[in-house]
């Protein structure tokens, strides 16, 4: 169901719509009724609602200028405005604030079930939409981390010999494109990635006193131990050396 809110300062008018028109058979709801748009906007401050059907001529706020202030705040609730007046003028200030439709009193039952149909079908295509987008964006999202998971383990698995190009080829991306992408999603560079990856492993094996400081450069992908070296010292702050008689 969607919630609708009636707005008139004619008791009489408002009891009649709120309780005698059929809206549950529309999809509609009334959460609540006002005999002015001052006491509508403070329950429109706290309460979420779908349209508002509401009097032009009232007391302290009347329907044009609820519509303007709503619009100020850009409300996304359908406006619709109901009136004795037939006057041009209101109906034109009344859509430069947004307003969906323009309805005349007496009002008419076949009318009001031709208006609040449109707007239930606006409404259904929204909702439609949005739901629509949200799946699109989980599907976009698990698709995304598929992706990460896929380059990250194959970066696990081949740090010694990994390249761009492979792990491009890997989720058929261009090598260009991966780097963006690899950056947006995980906020880090593919090549620094690489470079946490073989200095964490380097670190294993310099607890093992088995290897040697250039065997441990090339099992990490480095055929020069003064580049491993140096690249270690930045990661840690110690050299490769140091970094195993420390504590």
């Amino acid at each position: 169901m969607y919630k609708l809110v009636i707005v008139d300062d004619e008791t009489e008018i408002r009891d009649g719509l709120c309780n005698y028109f059929p809206w549950d058979q529309l999809g509609f709801k009334v959460t609540a009724q006002f005999e002015n748009g001052l006491q509508a906007l403070e329950y429109l401050q706290h309460e979420t609602i779908d349209v508002l059907l509401c009097d032009i001529k009232m007391p302290f706020m009347n329907g044009l200028e609820l519509a303007k202030e709503l619009k100020v705040r850009n409300s996304r609730v359908k406006i619709l405005l109901l009136s004795g007046y037939r006057e041009f003028d209101y109906a034109r200030e009344a859509m430069e604030y947004g307003v969906r439709d323009y309805i005349v009193k007496p009002t008419k039952y076949d009318e009001l079930i031709k208006v609040f149909s449109k707007i239930k079908m606006e409404l259904d295509k929204e909702t439609v939409n949005i739901d629509s987008a949200i799946d699109k964006a989980t599907e976009s999202s698990n698709y995304n981390e598929k992706i990460i998971t896929m380059i990250k383990g194959y970066l696990q698995d081949n740090f010694q010999n990994a390249t761009l190009e492979e792990a491009a080829n890997l989720v058929h991306m261009n090598p260009f494109y991966l780097s963006k992408f690899f950056k947006d999603k995980t906020k880090e560079n593919f090549s620094d990635y690489l470079i946490t990856v073989r200095m964490e492993k380097a670190a294993q094996l310099l607890k093992d006193i088995v290897y040697k400081t250039y065997e441990i450069s090339e099992k990490v992908g480095y055929s020069n131990p003064k580049n491993f070296t140096r690249t270690f010292k930045k990661y840690y702050g110690k050299t490769p050396k140091e970094f195993r008689n420390s504590p």
